[in-house]
């Protein structure tokens, strides 16, 4: 549950079907157009019951992406072995995310929520950065040997992270070869190759 709420305990159900609504609106309309109007129709809930919980559209949606439902599968590390390999992958699949008009709106959302509430900006540290599945691939590496065994795993996706949140503010495009020269930049000499 949200970190962030206030007032009484919601019910499930209705925490459920305005995140399900929120996904739902933001794949078909985008963020610029998500209105709490529009999410509180579509969930089935007055609009009183989403502010009593989310402080924004923005807190709302960054809980939909910290709970897998938006662009999930896109987010997610792989692992073929290859640290670089997989970084480069990852981060080429970010960067196509944030490509896309909604997803430039989204990593931007993210970013203003946290901004907006302490809670959230916790929550995106722990979802994003070192709680998400980058960091425990950074430390697999290590356990490999792919990386030294006292390569800074936790500051090596900050600095990732990082760089990604920077593009999205900047909203530069990406370049050929972006993805290769920020990981070689970021691992330095922690690689192992």
């Amino acid at each position: 549950m949200s970190e962030h709420r206030q007032g009484p305990v919601r019910s499930e159900a209705a925490r459920v079907a305005i995140l399900e609504a929120t996904a739902r609106l933001f794949q078909i309309r985008g963020y610029e157009h998500l209105t709490m109007e529009g999410i509180a129709a579509e969930a089935g809930v007055g609009k009183q019951t989403i502010y009593r919980w989310w402080p924004s559209r923005a807190a709302l949606v960054a809980d939909c992406l910290l709970e897998g439902r938006l662009f999930s599968e896109r987010f997610n590390f792989p692992n073929t072995g290859d640290i670089r390999t997989d970084l480069v992958s990852w981060l080429g699949n970010v960067f196509g995310i944030l490509e896309e008009p909604a997803g430039e709106l989204l990593w931007r959302s993210l970013i203003a929520a946290a901004t907006e509430n302490e809670a959230v900006g916790r929550r995106l540290y722990e979802s994003l950065g070192i709680g998400s599945s980058l960091v425990p691939r950074l430390r697999a590496a290590v356990e490999a040997s792919d990386l030294r065994a006292d390569a800074p795993v936790e500051e090596i996706g900050e600095a990732l992270m990082g760089a990604l949140i920077l593009r999205a503010l900047s909203r530069l495009p990406t370049q050929p070869g972006s993805a290769e020269r920020l990981v070689d930049a970021v691992l330095g000499d922690s690689s192992r190759r």
